[in-house]
């Protein structure tokens, strides 16, 4: 073989080993951005996950105070029941 022939063998193996190179960092580029995009939307939905669950603290908080406020009137009613019996 050769040094011409060497040379080239060389430049050949080199410019495949560039040309996969350049193919991985495309494919990873890919990856990563489909990562990041995965991302956001995860953080988006989290978000979303939050806020309906603040909403839902918020009406069971309400629902609790009107069931407070319902048991007072009941509570009051019966006792004038109470007394129109002692009467």
């Amino acid at each position: 073989m050769s040094l011409l022939d060497q040379e080239t063998d060389s430049l050949s193996s080199l410019e495949e080993r560039i040309t996969r190179a350049v193919e991985m960092v495309a494919r990873l580029r890919k990856e990563k951005e489909a990562a990041v995009e995965e991302a956001a939307a995860a953080r988006a939905e989290a978000a979303e996950a939050q806020a309906d669950a603040a909403r839902l603290t918020d009406e069971v908080k309400a629902l609790q105070t009107e069931r407070k406020q319902v048991r007072g009137r009941i509570e009051k009613l019966l006792g004038q029941i109470d007394q129109l019996g002692a009467s």
